[in-house]
């Protein structure tokens, strides 16, 4: 069980957080400030595991497992047969599913506590953007992840990976372009979904954020409530303003047949932002052994 500390979560220490060093010159001139969208709000969906498969075309790997039509999130078996997996890649998928039913809870990122990269990040409910003219941070609320995006500069040609990857981003309108490489493959539960889906060096993912009206929200709304199941919380069912939707394409062809495409849709959250410390509680169990949060030999300071 997480553990919940009900704190506010200022601007000004978001502000405070250091950006990633950039390796390169910029690419691009930034656009004006009359033109760039505003995000910074703190947003929300209430879905599990969270990914709005598309309707048609290639998209995520979905929950094989249901309960009252939609996915089981108790019981997480990833649909193995999705063309987008490359045999090695269902297989592993499948073998996660048969554990999952076995009744074992495997670890992810999430329920051990590590790093979550993208796409698998986007389980978390919870979402707050500070967009500054040279870098954005994206930060999820049940931490400790995280994200730097350095605007308007292009990938170094060598890059370093690192836990939520190389990110770049640049406005195109009302759009807002997060290019991300450069994922650290090297760590435990490397896995892009709750599924065990792996990835390789080679994976890249491309985000598309912009507000949408309630009515243009419906469509990716619908494909929510038909595959995820929706968690009462914190947002208000009858909200009829502007939507937040990060449409999502990855590729890693060490992994995938194809890039492929889904959705997140957030609307704004009316409560305050409420601090989650997962690596605090040390004291879960994953099949009869304590939770493998990261710990370290000696004191930092």
């Amino acid at each position: 069980m997480k553990i919940v500390l009900a704190t506010s979560v200022a601007l000004s220490l978001c502000a405070a957080l250091a950006p990633l060093a950039a390796t390169a010159a910029p690419a691009t001139s930034a656009p004006s400030s009359a033109s760039i969208p505003d995000f910074s709000r703190f947003w929300r969906h209430q879905s599990l595991p969270g990914m709005e498969p598309l309707a048609s075309g290639p998209t995520s790997v979905t929950n094989r497992s249901r309960r009252n039509g939609v996915s089981d999130y108790d019981s997480l078996v990833g649909d193995y047969t999705n063309p987008i997996l490359k045999p090695h890649a269902a297989e592993i998928v499948k073998q996660h599913g048969e554990t999952s039913l076995a009744g074992v809870t495997y670890p992810s990122p999430a329920n051990q506590c590590w790093p979550e990269p993208v796409p698998f990040i986007y389980k978390n409910f919870g979402m707050m953007m500070l967009q500054q003219p040279d870098h954005i941070t994206i930060m999820y609320d049940e931490g400790p992840d995280v994200r730097h995006v350095r605007m308007n500069q292009p990938h170094p040609a060598k890059v370093t990976p690192s836990w939520y990857g190389d990110s770049v981003g640049h406005y195109e309108g009302d759009t807002l372009v997060i290019d991300t490489v450069g994922t650290k493959t090297d760590r435990p539960f490397a896995m892009i979904d709750v599924y065990g889906t792996p990835y390789t060096g080679a994976l890249h993912v491309v985000e598309r954020y912009r507000l949408i009206d309630y009515e243009a929200a419906q469509e990716g709304l619908k494909r929510d409530a038909k595959e995820n199941r929706l968690v009462p919380g914190d947002i208000d069912p009858n909200y009829r303003g502007k939507f937040l939707q990060v449409q999502f394409t990855v590729e890693d062809e060490g992994v995938f047949t194809t890039p492929w495409t889904a959705t997140i849709t957030y609307r704004p959250a009316p409560a305050p932002w409420q601090e989650i410390v997962c690596a605090e509680n040390t004291h879960e169990y994953y099949y009869n052994k304590d939770s493998e949060v990261p710990t370290a030999n000696r004191p930092d300071f």
